[in-house]
């Protein structure tokens, strides 16, 4: 359902006296309701950065009902709190391209929820480096693409495969591009092009059993805890920001095969949540961190 006149304001700043005021006060002059705020400053603690964080869900008038009217409204005070800021039109879907290799349970998970209205995006298509899924994607009704890689291909050829990718997120105005099980290093400058707008899964053994059958080896150690780790993409493999993780509990009784299935369900559910948490607008980067306004 359109949700005309509803928005979305994220920000980040230096902790400073005032801001929720300001941005409250701003919004309350111009006719505007707000439906939920959340803040978070980011004080305590060796690592902290002393920055300052807000989401406000809110209503505009009609008058008001346009990113570039609300963006000037906070003109003077974006320079009064140096605020890095932005405004998200609920009444727009964000575009997702899923990407996937052969293990098709993120990727089915993600299409069931979006064609059952779990999850208020537009998943525009799937692209794969296997042709296995094309009946999956077919089923929901979904573009697939099979850019494929040849095994051992060079990085030449990889490039050329990633400049594919990068043309259809242009042509198709991708917001967000999930790595649903794609098990593909991106290169260092795709992952700089995709910056804060592509998300990856994968289970939580890393670094400890690494390579082909990851649950055969932790099954093999006796593991009594598997899990999942959804995070941005950046050019340091399995290490971008963290948005979303999960566990659960296994034991003795377990077979490899079990704690595969187990395994699998925590990365549909992680990755699920990071995707919506993303698409409506309650992650925000904090250096190497991200604060999540659930």
């Amino acid at each position: 359902m359109p949700r005309l006149h509803e928005f979305v304001l994220t920000l980040s700043c230096a902790d400073t006296p005032g801001i929720v005021h300001a941005v409250s006060g701003l919004l309350y002059q111009a006719g505007c309701n707000i439906v939920d705020s959340q803040q978070f400053g980011d004080l305590d603690g060796d690592d902290a950065t002393g920055l300052f964080f807000m989401r406000v869900h809110f209503r505009a008038p009609e008058q008001l009902s346009d990113v570039v009217t609300l963006e000037r409204l906070f003109g003077h005070a974006r320079q009064q709190y140096r605020l890095a800021l932005a405004f998200h039109a609920l009444s727009v879907r964000p575009r997702l391209l899923l990407m996937v290799s052969q293990h098709g349970h993120c990727l089915n998970d993600l299409l069931y929820r979006w064609k059952s209205g779990q999850l208020d995006v537009d998943i525009v298509a799937v692209v794969s480096n296997h042709a296995a899924l094309a009946d999956m994607a077919a089923s929901y009704g979904v573009a697939f693409h099979h850019f494929a890689l040849p095994p051992g291909a060079g990085a030449e050829a990889k490039q050329a495969q990633e400049a594919r990718v990068a043309t259809l997120i242009e042509q198709q105005r991708i917001d967000l591009v999930v790595l649903a099980r794609y098990m593909q290093i991106l290169s260092a400058d795709f992952c700089r092009q995709l910056a804060g707008r592509a998300i990856n899964i994968h289970h939580s053994f890393l670094p400890s059993f690494k390579g082909a059958r990851p649950y055969a080896q932790a099954h093999a150690r006796g593991v009594k805890l598997i899990g999942a780790t959804a995070h941005y993409v950046t050019a340091d493999l399995d290490e971008g920001p963290i948005i979303e993780q999960d566990v659960a509990r296994v034991d003795h009784a377990h077979s490899a095969d079990e704690m595969t299935a187990a395994g699998r369900d925590v990365e549909c559910q992680v990755l699920a949540r990071a995707v919506r948490w993303h698409t409506e607008h309650r992650v925000l980067a904090n250096g190497h961190k991200t604060v999540v306004f659930r």
